[in-house]
């Protein structure tokens, strides 16, 4: 027996330790695998894309979940014998990233981005980003990722960039991306467009103010925004509210708050009777829904009151004050004149931008947009229900891919609402007004435009300013990662992916798009099964929050009480796609069964290492190993139907309550006995059972049933990661 095993297991020596022999020895990448000989040249491919973390974040406990819940899919399926590649890879952040560049210059050295210039600034984001990078890559190693780093990407490295531009230009030239002014949201305080995807809704109270434009203007209308309504141009009604409809199609001018405006009244269904007055001022430039009724009635969107930097742009009082002071300006001088019918207190979600904070603006803007809609003949398609050189849409490639299960999507709510999302799906806003980020692949030369891969070779040529959408990028993950634009062996062999699972909070941002990206680029799904995960919350089912003081650090976890503890707290009992309830006492409580394994093995080892594996078994240890043989069947079919959660905590039972309580037990006087063959019988079993234990186990806890099997007296393989995964009825008895 090993020496080591007169010792408590200790997983912060064991740990580093292993994952640094494991990185050596090439055995996470299936090209190394294949030239070692512990894999099948003809082997079926197993291929998953890590959701690439921020490359200037930190480990988080959704961060550990999401890898813990892989590398088990992962390391299963290399234990299969197959050719299994799991791609890492970091994302960029952009928006997040520059912006917390630009804080740290404005306290440092009290400069904005402007007074640094472009190329600068981008350097020094750059500069960090690179910097950040070692922190968030050594956290997921600490974690057991047995990802094959030969292969790592970056949303932003010069691979990735050819895509991004390759991208851009096909879909151009296919006329699914235009410039054009529309309505988009703006975040005031990060100075840029996002998308619908990236805004988060607030609860906030808010007041109704019920008034009329004029003392002699015939309809009342309620908003929670006065500020906006010297940009109106309308006022919608149903057309079959009685109320209104003598002055439907009449016209108004009037002067509100010094601005004078003209109200034409119009009947549109959109409107709401029961909804405040039953009638809607309507501001074209600054509200999505306003701007599609205008749109019906030929209204003017030309009026636009407020700025970039959330500031009224009209003359008079107004001019130049930030909305919330226009609103209680205007609130004033309703009230003066006697307007203000009403005003009460309502609840209402505000919208807010992800990365900043502030409050959206729909501003009316010049930018880049992939049209979701528009059809066009595709080329090449490998996706059930869409032949190649048939007429498609970008919607109805990601529909059809989850519809004929060219996609496997078995989780009925989620795939409800992502189809309820394709059908509520506007064209996507892919430019941002940023620095740090694949910079549009557009040039302006007086009235001519080029778009291309490179820049125009003659002088004169003006780049466009904004970047690309980091979405943009990284909707091409799983294709991009494998060296598309190039035709790469990896691109054939790999691609489409095998499994992803993201959580539920990016479905719409990154799921959808991936398959929109890769239907359109390549004519094939991105992944054949994707099964989104839920997320982590404190045990009493609140989100992990600053305010709430509740924040898990899952590196303290691991040094606390190691890895694999901290993987099967996460990943036992709970299904994937629920929220997981995370209790540190449960990691510590896995802890305590690693020690309860070692010292399994240890017994296992000291009385049985030399067990002779040709003796026939008794009677009774081949009914025992029966049962482990229903055990294996069992793990192995949750394993194939991804039901993680349902297998390690099957095996964890059988390890804790059936091997250690029951047989182990039986064993001592077994062992101690004057039974030769049943001292022989036993010793096969037990060595077996442990064997096919450590198989079991090592997808959940890789690091100490990698330990043990270091000190296994047969091995099929150096390392348990590349043994092969269990099948009954080639180890069971005699």
């Amino acid at each position: 027996m090993d020496q080591k095993f007169l010792q408590p297991y200790d997983p912060a020596s064991t740990e580093s330790r292993l994952y640094a022999e494991w990185e050596k020895s090439g055995l996470f990448n299936p090209d190394e695998c294949v030239q070692q000989g512990v894999t099948s040249a003809n082997a079926p491919m197993y291929s998953v894309t890590l959701p690439p973390p921020n490359v200037t974040g930190v480990l988080h406990v959704g961060h550990a979940y999401e890898d813990s819940l892989q590398d088990a899919v992962v390391r299963y399926h290399r234990m299969k014998g197959e050719r299994t590649v799991w791609v890492p890879g970091t994302d960029s952040a952009a928006i997040a990233t520059q912006s917390r560049v630009e804080k740290n210059i404005q306290k440092e050295e009290g400069k904005s981005r402007h007074d640094l210039g472009r190329d600068e600034l981008v350097r020094r984001v750059a500069a960090f980003a690179k910097e950040s990078e070692g922190t968030i890559l050594g956290q997921v190693r600490r974690m057991g990722a047995s990802l094959d780093w030969s292969r790592y990407a970056y949303t932003l490295d010069e691979a990735r960039n050819e895509a991004v531009v390759t991208a851009f230009k096909n879909m151009y030239d296919a006329g699914l991306i235009y410039r054009g002014n529309r309505i988009v949201n703006w975040d005031p305080k990060g100075q840029t467009t996002i998308s619908d995807d990236e805004i988060v809704y607030e609860e906030r109270t808010a007041k109704l103010y019920t008034f009329r434009y004029s003392k002699d203007f015939p309809i009342p209308v309620a908003t929670t925004r006065p500020e906006t309504k010297v940009g109106d141009v309308g006022v919608a009604v149903h057309p079959d509210d009685p109320r209104y409809q003598a002055f439907i199609g009449k016209e108004y001018d009037v002067v509100f708050c010094d601005v004078p405006i003209h109200i034409k009244i119009v009947a549109d269904t959109e409107v709401d009777p029961a909804f405040g007055t039953g009638a809607v001022g309507l501001t074209p430039a600054h509200s999505r829904i306003d701007w599609e009724i205008a749109d019906r009635h030929l209204l003017s969107h030309e009026v636009i009151i407020i700025n970039e930097y959330a500031k009224m742009t009209v003359a008079g009082r107004l001019e130049g004050k930030k909305t919330t002071e226009a609103r209680d300006m205007i609130v004033e001088w309703l009230t003066s004149e006697g307007l203000l019918e009403k005003e009460e207190d309502i609840t209402q979600n505000i919208a807010t931008a992800e990365r900043t904070g502030g409050v959206v603006e729909p501003l009316p803007k010049l930018q880049w947009f992939i049209d979701v809609n528009r059809p066009f003949i595709i080329p090449h398609s490998e996706i059930a229900g869409i032949a190649s050189g048939s007429e498609t849409t970008l919607k109805r490639i990601m529909r059809t891919a989850v519809e004929s299960d060219a996609v496997h999507m078995p989780q009925d709510g989620f795939r409800n609402a992502y189809f309820h999302w394709i059908d509520n799906l506007r064209d996507w806003c892919i430019s941002r007004q940023i620095w740090f980020g694949h910079r549009i692949p557009v040039w302006y030369g007086g009235e001519q435009i080029h778009v291309g891969t490179e820049a125009p070779s003659s002088e004169g040529w003006i780049q466009d300013p904004d970047v690309l959408d980091t979405w943009f990028s990284s909707a091409l993950w799983t294709f991009s990662t494998l060296g598309w634009p190039k035709q790469t062996s990896d691109l054939a062999t790999f691609h489409p992916t095998s499994f992803m699972s993201p959580a539920y909070e990016i479905l719409n941002l990154w799921v959808s798009r991936m398959i929109l990206m890769s239907g359109f680029h390549l004519g094939q799904v991105p992944f054949k099964t994707v099964m989104i995960h839920g997320l982590v919350r404190d045990k009493q089912g609140r989100k992990f929050s600053k305010s709430l003081n509740n924040g898990i650090d899952p590196i303290d976890m691991i040094d606390r009480y190691g890895a694999d503890a901290l993987r099967m707290g996460l990943l036992v009992g709970t299904a994937i796609g629920n929220d997981v309830s995370f209790d540190e006492a449960r990691v510590k409580g896995y802890k305590h069964f690693a020690n309860k394994l070692w010292n399994i093995a240890r017994f296992i080892l000291e009385n049985a290492g030399g067990a002779n594996m040709s003796v026939p078994l008794s009677v009774g240890d081949q009914t025992l190993l029966d049962t482990c043989d229903a055990l294996t069947k069992d793990v192995t079919t949750d394993m194939e139907e991804f039901r993680m959660y349902m297998a390690a905590e099957k095996i964890y039972h059988y390890i804790w309550h059936e091997l250690a309580d029951n047989i182990l037990e039986e064993s001592k006087p077994i062992l101690a006995g004057n039974d030769a063959a049943a001292e022989a019988s036993r010793a096969r079993l037990l060595l077996t059972l442990l064997d096919r234990t450590l198989r079991l186990l090592h997808p959940f806890m890789p690091f100490i049933t990698e330990e043990i099997w270091q000190s296994m007296p047969t091995k099929d393989a150096a390392f348990l990661m590349v043994a092969h995964w269990p099948e009954a009825a080639t180890i069971s008895g005699s």
